[in-house]
């Protein structure tokens, strides 16, 4: 019986991993998020109404689901208070299913200043980050000398150890960037203001985990980016600054590698990448333009329009290793809708391009909404069969639009 179930992105992320967590979290105790911070852009759309989240996990919308931030995520208390209260605003009691971390780390003004500057200095070769801070931030922690969300209730030493932080990274802005230093008094003004609020919602998630599955209940790990942004696994060094993995999971929750009953790999029926970087199936033609088109692809969280490109099976076959995949969840069938001809590459050349693919004719009639693996065209059907066949994991839920209810669910994920 699967009773805790990891859900990742196999591609460069924004596969739709928010609609799918949201949906499962129906069934789920406790949705807990294990790594990132607030580059993820994860976009819900309920009744007709559209809700991005950042940091708080995709489970939020649901009545009596626990909400938990683990340790593997750095957090902006700019940030989660700001989607706090979008949240509250729409009627969503958010603080009464939200509990972080103390292990947390916290990402500060000061990070994103670093991250905005070092893209600046690198030009042309500039990594293509959100700007948010991340790297900067995961780089203290690693560094250990990284403030955390547990050093705000320690009002003897906190102080100090913030303005020695911003004392490091001002040196490095004013002498090395030649940009101008933050001051430290209003961040730490702010960040006294936050604590007093966040105090209630402070918690051990991994004892709170351990509790919940002790007691039979259903967890979620809810995943952020793609894994192949993984800082060790992806297309380095065009990554995100964590581990997206499906085995961050343990490691961000402090939960075991036991404790984990399977992994749910969101796969987008194409390949979008943001940012810089390698894409072996990008395509820079018509054809790439209404994939973009039709997908509506632009980043929740950046407002950059996301590159495109025909399914690549061989990343994705890499994702399934170093994932330990059991199950796929397919996205945005619907987009390709309109082809004649879907394209799949199945191997790279030397340099890393794609160098083979197969053609699949398309349905070119609509599934958006189907909601019965039966009711969807034969070539529908047909290109799910290609992608079980390349990848050996069964695609057991398929979207076929944005709405909550537009899922084909042909094999339960919790059993």
């Amino acid at each position: 019986m699967n009773r805790s179930v990891v859900v990742v992105g196999a591609q460069w992320g924004d596969e739709g991993k928010g609609k799918i967590v949201d949906r499962l979290a129906t069934q789920a105790d406790a949705v807990i998020r294990f790594q990132g911070g607030h580059n993820a852009g994860h976009t819900l759309v309920v009744g007709g109404e559209r809700t991005v989240l950042h940091l708080i996990p995709s489970g939020v919308l649901n009545d009596g689901v626990e909400c938990l931030i683990g340790d593997g995520v750095v957090v902006s208390l700019d940030a989660l208070f700001e989607e706090v209260d979008l949240l509250i605003e729409q009627g969503i009691p958010v603080l009464e299913r939200l509990s972080v971390s103390a292990a947390c780390p916290l990402l500060l003004p000061i990070h994103a200043a670093l991250d905005t500057a070092r893209e600046v200095a690198r030009g042309k070769s500039a990594i293509g980050t959100t700007l948010r801070g991340i790297g900067p931030a995961y780089e203290d922690k690693v560094a250990r000398r990284g403030l955390r969300i547990g050093d705000l209730y320690d009002s003897e030493n906190f102080s100090e150890k913030l303005g020695e932080l911003f004392s490091y990274h001002n040196f490095m802005l004013e002498n090395y960037y030649q940009v101008e230093a933050l001051d430290v008094a209003p961040v730490q003004v702010q960040l006294q203001k936050y604590a007093k609020r966040l105090e209630p919602y402070v918690t051990d998630v991994s004892a709170r985990c351990s509790e919940l599955r002790a007691s039979g209940g259903k967890l979620l790990f809810e995943g952020a980016q793609g894994m192949l942004l993984d800082i060790d696994h992806g297309t380095y060094p065009f990554v995100t600054s964590s581990n997206t993995v499906a085995g961050s999971a343990c490691v961000g929750s402090g939960v075991g590698p036991g404790d984990i009953d399977a992994v749910l790999g969101i796969v987008k029926a194409y390949t979008t990448r943001v940012g810089a970087g390698p894409f072996p199936t990008e395509l820079h033609d018509e054809t790439g333009r209404l994939l973009s088109e039709a997908g509506a692809e632009i980043g929740a969280t950046t407002g950059r329009n996301r590159r495109c490109g025909w399914l690549d099976v061989v990343g994705l076959q890499r994702a399934i290793r170093a994932c330990g995949i059991t199950h796929v969840c397919l996205t945005k069938l619907d987009v390709l809708d309109s082809f004649d001809t879907i394209r799949v590459c199945t191997a790279y050349d030397e340099s890393g391009q794609a160098k083979t693919y197969e053609d699949h004719r398309g349905w070119q009639s609509e599934t958006s909404g189907v909601q019965n693996f039966a009711d969807l065209p034969e070539g529908a059907q047909a290109y799910v069969s290609v992608i079980e066949a390349h990848l050996g994991v069964p695609v057991v839920m398929i979207s076929t639009g944005s709405g909550r209810d537009d899922i084909i669910e042909r094999q339960p994920v919790f059993g």
